[in-house]
């Protein structure tokens, strides 16, 4: 993929990786999850996939992920969801006939699906996979009582590698209030885009039932992987998440 920065609103730029050439169909604009990067394993397959279709993808970090140049003090919803904005605007300067559609990983699929009931957004389609629907409460439960301790002493604590982040991730008070203040389910507007989901029925991480319950409310299609984990890692399970995202986010 190619790298290039754009411009954000933040006072940063932010780093994406893409496929673009200008002459697309559809651009996919890929979100990824809590502590991993736009170059993921996910957002690579999805490139390699999709071009064999004539459509791109378009991935980038969020603040304070990958190879943002800002830390966790700059990391919070609304900026994320800003970020998501001028990715798109690019986009569409690059390929102004495409049709965009989003696809996004747990935390990823949380800031896709607010994004389309929050922003003005071209968009109306989104895929998710692993949704973390329920990330304000996620994130609030992996805190232990030191950490809780850390937060209210230092207004921050730190998550590393024993998560499997890519980079130390600092959280602040800041970034726990935002997720507060956004819970999808109390901020979801119907209609606002068709949604697909795939998630595992042993998702240890992003609970099954809470993806259960926001394809009820979203009236999204839920395609259920049995045994599978929060990675989707399983044997078969990678291959059923690029011919899903495909079929929904290409289809007619």
């Amino acid at each position: 993929m190619n790298k290039i920065n754009i411009a954000g609103t933040g006072g940063y730029e932010i780093p994406c990786a893409h496929t673009l050439t200008g002459g697309e169909h559809t651009v996919v604009i890929v979100s990824h999850g809590f502590g991993s990067t736009k170059e993921s394993s996910t957002a690579l397959m999805l490139a390699h996939g999709m071009a064999g279709h004539g459509a791109g993808v378009f991935a980038y970090d969020f603040p304070a992920h990958g190879d943002s140049p800002v830390d966790g003090s700059m990391l919070t919803v609304d900026r994320c969801l800003e970020d998501l904005a001028a990715v798109e605007q690019y986009v569409r300067t690059v390929a102004p006939d495409a049709r965009i559609c989003y696809f996004g990983s747990s935390f990823g699929a949380y800031i896709s699906l607010l994004y389309v009931s929050e922003r003005p957004h071209e968009g109306r389609r989104v895929f998710t996979r692993s949704a973390a629907v329920e990330m304000p409460l996620l994130i609030r439960n992996s805190r232990t009582p030191e950490q809780e301790r850390e937060l209210r002493e230092h207004g921050f604590i730190l998550f590393g590698a024993q998560y499997g982040y890519t980079r130390d991730l600092k959280l602040t008070q800041a970034f726990a209030d935002s997720l507060d203040a956004h819970d999808l389910f109390a901020r979801w507007k119907p209609g606002t885009a068709e949604v697909c989901m795939i998630h595992g029925d042993n998702d240890q991480v992003a609970p099954y039932e809470a993806a259960q319950r926001f394809a009820v409310l979203s009236g999204a299609q839920l395609i259920i992987v049995p045994g599978g984990d929060h990675r989707l890692s399983i044997p078969g399970a990678p291959e059923l998440v690029l011919k899903s995202a495909v079929d929904f986010l290409l289809g007619k």
